[in-house]
């Protein structure tokens, strides 16, 4: 072995243990991750981004799961997969199905971490009849028809949950009022540390679809100022771009 090679083994050695060390050493005394505040320059960039991507007819709007239209952002689902992971929910309760596939999304996924948890999905009509042909469907998803604030389907789905770990998603009639009753309603089926997702808060201008009136968002903050268990996680949006801005709701206490 030439000088040269034991110098450069030498160095690589030397390398490994001067990062092992400060893993070691500084590890744990690392902040935790918290998003750093956008400028005003960066906003204008993330919304612009943000308008064009959402009023492009080819993208979110054409994705498919597993070959079902599903209607949703991926940088949601990557973060929403990443609460999965982390909560490993008994039931994920879905209200808002259409052709089913997000509900598939959370049943791939929930079939990961939670082999025996299942996901409910709740919707007016039932646009479902090809999905349900799927074996993961018939293994993991239970469709609930009727309103998700009917008294008779919230009945069901707190038979069903009660005493489990849940995480809601929030995707059905996207005015202010509905998404409030889904809120009050469905709140006290989270633990501590478990999550409310209020998708399409960018509606009413935020940044999207600026005629919409009251809606998503207008919901979350009513709800909040008056439940303090709940507060948005703005980490859940580091990814920048996501049609859920203050609707990764976190249960605190």
């Amino acid at each position: 072995m030439t000088d040269r090679a034991r110098k450069a083994i030498k160095a690589v050695a030397l390398l490994a243990i001067l990062i092992l060390v400060g893993f070691l050493y500084y590890g744990q005394k690392l902040p935790p991750f918290q998003v750093r505040s956008k400028t005003a320059a960066e906003r204008d960039v993330v919304d612009n981004f943000h308008k064009l991507w959402y009023g492009t007819r080819s993208t979110w709007r054409e994705n498919r799961w597993l070959g079902v239209l599903t209607l949703q952002n991926p940088m949601d689902i990557w973060i929403t997969q990443e609460i999965i992971v982390e909560t490993k929910p008994d039931f994920i309760v879905e209200t808002g199905t259409f052709y089913g596939g997000s509900a598939l999304v959370w049943a791939t996924i929930l079939q990961q971490v939670n082999p025996k948890g299942r996901v409910i999905t709740v919707d007016i009509k039932d646009f479902t009849p090809e999905v349900k042909k799927l074996p993961l469907w018939k293994e993991k998803v239970e469709f609930f028809l009727g309103s998700s604030v009917a008294p008779d389907v919230l009945a069901a789905v707190r038979k069903r949950v009660e005493g489990k770990k849940v995480l809601i998603i929030f995707d059905s009639n996207h005015r202010k009022e509905h998404v409030l009753k889904e809120l009050f309603a469905y709140s006290p089926f989270v633990q501590v540390g478990g999550y409310i997702i209020v998708q399409d808060t960018n509606s009413n201008g935020h940044p999207v679809n600026p005629g919409w009136g009251p809606g998503p968002m207008e919901a979350v903050d009513e709800f909040l100022a008056v439940n303090k268990q709940f507060e948005p996680d703005l980490d859940r949006e580091r990814l920048l771009f996501t049609f859920c801005p203050r609707g990764f709701l976190k249960r605190v206490n």
